[in-house]
């Protein structure tokens, strides 16, 4: 028991480390782009836009749409690391080395997972230090916002674990983010809050996850909120237990890995 405990260990530490050692390496590709992204979002966005809109529930439009674009650019970089870097290692055919090994599954998943949120939130640190500039930083509960960050993360690294299983070819890795995530990020309420949309739009803007993992980020980091924070967490945790029921389902009958 013990022995296979710290087989499990190592190899899970030893995944972890050649996760970060290879966005680490390109940190000029991994790490400047979203900075430059969000500054590009917060002179656009913020300052040519927002003295037009004024001020959000006492806030100026740019500490508005901060948690927002944070977010985005933490699950976007948690995402595309767990999805690349599973491709890359089917690709290349060094993923049946680890299946031949005597490593459990969780491991293999836990290790890619914790890369992803590792990027993601090394990403959202980088993200936090060039706001410093164009907002002003304020933060409601910072429990609450390391909790939704880090669960957000860790949502979206599991599907890009998911993306990267069933994807037969480099554009496939490419479907996800083009077609779904893009479009629901940026109506998730990045860039308004719902209380401005007509009726009907609100109700149809309330169908939207990632609406519920923005407010909840935004409430610990302004104290202002469009839905339930309650059931705001319960959506993140809900979904985070059905995408790693999945990924260990999948990755247990070889789904995209055996041939």
């Amino acid at each position: 028991m013990g022995s296979n405990l710290n087989i499990q260990a190592v190899a899970y530490k030893t995944i972890v480390r050649k996760e970060v050692l290879r966005f680490s390496r390109i940190w000029k590709q991994t790490l400047i782009p979203p900075v430059i992204t969000n500054i590009l979002y917060f002179i656009i966005f913020g300052n040519l836009i927002g003295d037009r809109i004024g001020e959000i529930e006492s806030f100026s439009y740019t500490d508005f749409i901060f948690p927002g674009l944070l977010l985005m650019s933490v699950i976007t970089h948690s995402y595309t690391n767990t999805v690349s870097s599973l491709y890359i290692s089917k690709y290349h055919r060094y993923i049946e080395e680890l299946l031949v090994s005597p490593i459990q599954n969780y491991t293999i998943l836990a290790g890619f997972i914790t890369g992803g949120v590792i990027r993601g939130l090394s990403v959202g640190v980088v993200v936090i230090l060039a706001a410093q500039f164009f907002v002003t930083f304020t933060v409601h509960n910072i429990f609450l916002m390391l909790v939704v960050i880090f669960l957000s993360s860790t949502l979206f690294s599991m599907c890009g674990f998911l993306n990267g299983l069933f994807a037969n070819d480099w554009d496939d890795i490419n479907v996800i983010p083009t077609f779904i995530m893009t479009p629901l990020t940026y109506l998730g309420g990045i860039f308004f809050s719902i209380s401005m949309l007509p009726g009907i739009w609100q109700e149809i803007a309330l169908i939207n996850p990632i609406l519920y993992l923005i407010n909840a980020l935004r409430f610990s980091m302004l104290g202002i909120t469009d839905v339930s924070i309650m059931i705001a967490f319960s959506i993140i945790l809900l979904f985070n237990i059905v995408l790693a029921s999945l990924c260990l389902y999948f990755l247990n009958i070889g789904k995209g890995l055996r041939t």
